[in-house]
């Protein structure tokens, strides 16, 4: 048995535990809260993007509390994060914005597609793709945090601008901007830091071969 299938084979070891459970519901809800963004039914479609969000914060706790971490998991994660922000900002190029935004939220999807091909072809290669650093963490915290709050209150077309109570918070432009712009340098801070580990795991692939 090769490599690479014997990783596939090592990932459904224990598989069957409810942070894989969360993960397989946040991938689910992807494509639902996105078509109802797009259809303007903004109150749903926002009350399951949260739910989405909750089950990303719930499952690695209940996955370490209760010692469910497993190999499945460790890969079904990132992937349906992965998924979730390039949803997001699809809704926010597609529904909300014109102009040089759309261009910086482009970013985030060039981004994102990097890491997937970088984590495909450590598979390929029958190794593991590289875990999280510190600052891929802190930049899907604070993206996952403006764009929601930028989807919820970001001008015309957003998801509580029709709610009289949320009125006064609405955000001014300059705000929306200075928020993309940040999520966008810390995306590829966070994709600089995992460029040491990923080489280094393609070198000693390389030398364990020779």
């Amino acid at each position: 048995m090769s490599k690479f299938n014997e990783n596939v084979k090592d990932l459904f070891d224990n598989w069957n535990t409810i942070p894989n459970w969360l993960c397989f519901l946040r991938i689910a809800l992807i494509p639902v809260f996105t078509t109802l963004f797009i259809k303007g039914s903004y109150i749903p479609a926002f009350i399951l993007m949260i739910v989405a969000a909750l089950t990303d914060l719930f499952d690695g706790k209940i996955a370490r509390k209760y010692n469910m971490v497993s190999n499945l998991g460790k890969i079904l994660d990132p992937i349906a994060d992965k998924l979730s922000q390039i949803a997001i900002v699809i809704i926010l190029i597609v529904k909300f914005w014109d102009g040089y935004l759309k261009y910086i939220l482009f970013l985030f999807i060039v981004k994102e597609l990097l890491m997937v091909l970088g984590g495909a072809l450590l598979m390929a290669k029958g190794m593991r793709p590289v875990a999280a650093e510190m600052w891929g963490k802190v930049a899907t915290t604070v993206f996952y945090v403006f764009m929601i709050v930028i989807i919820a209150l970001g001008g015309e077309g957003c998801a509580l601008y029709d709610v009289a109570f949320f009125k006064p918070f609405i955000l001014p432009e300059w705000l929306i901007t200075a928020m993309v712009v940040i999520s966008a340098l810390l995306a590829f801070v966070s994709l600089f830091g995992y460029a040491p580990g990923f080489i280094r795991q393609l070198k000693e692939n390389k030398a364990n071969k020779q």
